[in-house]
């Protein structure tokens, strides 16, 4: 929480009035946004759908550049097989990984981090049952223990990346309250710089926000008579329809007001008037309607017709493309099903649903809908194959049974219904021999036979 007051000791006050500014406030009044010259106009169906574009010129001042504090926390724990430790010490790390660590193993304050950067290196006890099959063959070769620690260190997240700027240590020696088995709590704060870019979203006062799809040049930009380019292009098309039209009343006001020299506060539905924006225009020595005459950045020919200029309040939301972007080559399959996990924390796969098939069997793309729904989902064996077929450059083999479909058999039996794979020759195959079983052999299978 950031909050300062903005009045004085002594001072009267009334009810209602705002005693204090919050991180989004400046005496009183909100302050997410940045006031911009807007034009109402259709570029090039690169606005389309709510799309907005903006100026080069906004990223290179700052304007909508912000900086985000991440808490990143870690427990060191008194266990039943000893306590753990925070150390630079960790086994099987390399020193590149191990560089920015002080002699507690924490991080240091302003070195640059990206994902997987170790923030705190900590050990614990590691017990019998934890040793891998390697370390228990070794153990038996030549009689000696494998180091009886594990890595438990705190690293940062995938997709995440910044510098290190703070770093809080809770003990009990210091007299902080802990959870019971707690020794010790590190805490480390990583802030990020991130400019505005495409992918970003920004919103204006009334509910009319939007994609950043482009960012033009200054060069680039639609400009008025005397030279000025606008900051940002909005569709007229996202107006209309919605009848918010609040945003074009704003933006006639933003106008008069930024060339008179005054700040206008009206409320959204009991403030200025049509008449009372039609003066203020007049006596900025603008045109009543709000339209002048645009001209093409890139041919510097004039726009057909008249065009709806102003200045418009535009905030950045919280939705940002970097939060939200994220890719997949392999990782982590579900044990039941044997199908990729879904959502960026999981390192999923993007989801390949019934409307996507529809799409790609209207289409006739019968080779790219096999693939999605087999070896690149819960065919196991079709994967494994198909692996081995790149590595040795050879023909990826048809796919085989997926693992759904054992899911469906084991369902099918919890109901009391035994289902059976038929070969033509009528001799019954066992789901799991099939499974098992080589492409020549499972070709042959045919039809299904369910009994009860």
């Amino acid at each position: 929480m950031s909050q300062q007051p903005i009045v004085k000791k002594g001072e009267k006050v009334a009810k209602g009035e705002a005693l204090a500014d919050g991180a989004a406030t400046q005496n009183g009044n909100l302050a997410l946004g940045q006031n911009l010259l807007v034009a109402f106009l259709s570029w090039g169906g690169a606005n389309f759908e709510d799309a907005i574009i903006i100026s080069e010129r906004l990223v290179k001042d700052d304007r909508y550049t912000s900086i985000h504090i991440e808490d990143y926390s870690i427990d060191v724990r008194d266990t039943k097989l000893g306590p753990e430790i925070t150390t630079p010490d960790i086994p099987n790390v390399s020193e590149e990984k191990l560089k920015n660590l002080d002699e507690e193993g924490i991080i240091r304050i302003g070195a640059e981090v990206a994902s997987g950067d170790i923030l705190v290196g900590k050990i614990s006890p590691k017990g019998e049952a934890d040793l891998t099959s390697e370390e228990r063959l070794l153990q038996a070769i030549f009689g000696e223990k494998a180091r009886d620690v594990k890595d438990t260190s705190l690293t940062l997240s995938y997709g995440k990346r910044g510098r290190v700027i703070g770093i809080k240590i809770f003990s009990r020696d210091g007299g902080d309250k802990l959870e019971p088995g707690v020794l010790k709590r590190v805490q480390v704060e990583v802030a990020q710089l991130r400019k505005v870019q495409v992918g970003d979203k920004l919103a204006g006062r009334h509910g009319n926000k939007g994609v950043i799809s482009k960012i033009l040049s200054e060069e680039e930009m639609p400009y008025l008579a005397d030279g000025t380019p606008v900051d940002i292009i909005l569709n007229p098309l996202g107006v209309a329809s919605r009848m918010n039209i609040g945003q074009i009343l704003e933006t006639h006001l933003g106008w008069a007001a930024s060339k008179i020299g005054y700040r206008a506060l009206t409320p959204a539905l009991d403030g200025a008037t049509e008449e009372d924006i039609k003066a203020e225009l007049k006596l900025a020595g603008l045109p009543e309607t709000g339209k002048v005459r645009l001209y093409d950045g890139r041919t510097g020919k004039a726009f057909g017709g008249e065009i709806t200029v102003g200045i418009i309040y535009m905030m950045k939301l919280n939705h940002l493309v970097e939060d939200k972007i994220h890719m997949r080559s392999v990782g982590p399959y579900s044990l039941i099903t044997q199908q990729p996990l879904g959502g960026k924390a999981q390192f999923g796969g993007q989801r390949f649903g019934e409307m996507e098939v529809w799409a790609l069997e209207g289409y006739g793309a019968a080779h790219t809908l096999q693939e999605m729904i087999t070896i690149k989902s819960d065919d196991v064996t079709g994967r494994a194959g198909a692996f081995d077929a790149i590595i040795r450059g050879e023909e990826i083999r048809k796919p085989s049974l997926p693992a759904s479909f054992n899911v469906l058999v084991n369902e099918l039996k919890s109901l009391g219904l035994s289902v059976e794979l038929v070969e033509p020759s009528f001799a019954k195959a066992s789901t799991k021999a099939l499974a098992s079983a080589d492409k020549s052999e499972g070709e042959g299978v045919k039809r299904v036979r369910i009994r009860t």
